[in-house]
């Protein structure tokens, strides 16, 4: 049966949020299994709790490729780290007034985070993600998975944690909330097809603006969780493994299958903004403290790389 082209943009919203909601209920559910199994608290957080808040990128970047969409990966990437840094973390400096970061970030983590942004560069540069780059961006989150295991390792507490008691309801979660997470992007990427072709603008402009805004939703509820508890770390920490993971991961697991086409628009614009927004993150946190004016002006810059998309500037 043949949808009304009207109903894409009804499915549109509902389906993102299918495939959020889904996100988080598979994160929270294997996160108990993580426990009831006795994985340490550290391994969970690096792999289940970090990479869940990017699901929604990774699968609807999964499904662009079977849909024959590929163009759509690049621009969901380079929209959502471009959201995370300017919107997402110019909102938390905003709503939380001065963030103060304790966490020296300063030597590794925004160095991996800028390293990445220009890694994502060079390789979309040609318009074009080969699956020989894809395996090393693949090697690159290997090398930043390895040193966050490493430094949790170093940091984690002697403590020992109480195991919960085991229970066979987080199993049947994590299989509903994937079946949740696939449906939810299926009908996410179709109607970003569809929409795209209503207006007759590409498929990567949708997914740089609506989809990368809906995919970082995640962000910015643990980012105004963090807020309200006057923890910078939370937020600094959350983009640059979010951005990270985005980078090696999303863009690099779907290139796997076939490689994936980069749209000029995207080269003219996305990854200049993604430079721009990177080294920007980099010289603000370098006191470790940002005020709500740098936030602001965050929010701004957002608000401009929206306009000059679109071409309303």
């Amino acid at each position: 049966m043949v949808l009304p082209e009207f109903m894409w943009f009804i499915i549109f919203p509902i389906s993102l949020v299918v495939l959020i909601k889904g996100s988080d209920w598979f994160t929270s559910s294997a996160e108990k299994i993580g426990l009831m199994v006795g994985i340490p608290q550290f391994i969970i957080g690096v792999t289940i709790v970090s990479i869940g808040t990017s699901l929604p990128e990774l699968i609807s970047s999964f499904i662009a490729v079977c849909e024959k969409a590929s163009g759509i990966v690049p621009g969901n990437v380079v929209g959502s780290n471009i959201a995370n840094i300017f919107l997402i973390f110019g909102i938390g400096a905003v709503v939380g007034g001065t963030l103060f970061i304790k966490y020296d970030i300063i030597n590794i983590d925004l160095p991996l985070l800028t390293g990445s942004a220009f890694f994502t560069v060079l390789v979309c540069w040609d318009r074009y993600v080969s699956i020989a780059e894809s395996v090393l961006l693949i090697l690159g989150y290997a090398i930043f998975l390895a040193y966050t295991i490493q430094s949790r390792n170093n940091n984690e507490s002697a403590t020992e944690q109480e195991k919960p008691r085991f229970s066979i309801i987080p199993f049947l979660v994590v299989l509903g909330s994937s079946a949740l997470i696939f449906i939810g992007a299926k009908f996410t990427i179709d109607a970003v097809i569809h929409i795209a072709c209503f207006f007759h603008v590409g498929s990567e402009i949708v997914a740089v603006t609506a989809v990368a805004l809906g995919t970082s939703l995640p962000e910015l509820s643990v980012t105004i969780s963090a807020v309200r508890k006057k923890n910078a770390e939370i937020i600094i920490g959350n983009i640059i493994g979010s951005n990270i993971f985005n980078t090696f991961a999303v863009l690099g697991l779907p290139g796997l299958f076939g490689g994936l086409e980069v749209p000029e628009s995207l080269i003219v614009t996305g990854l200049p903004v993604l430079a721009i927004a990177t080294l920007l993150f980099l010289v603000t946190t370098q006191d470790k403290q940002v005020s709500r004016w740098e936030g602001l002006l965050f929010v701004l810059f957002y608000i401009l790389f929206i306009g000059k998309i679109i071409n309303i500037f």
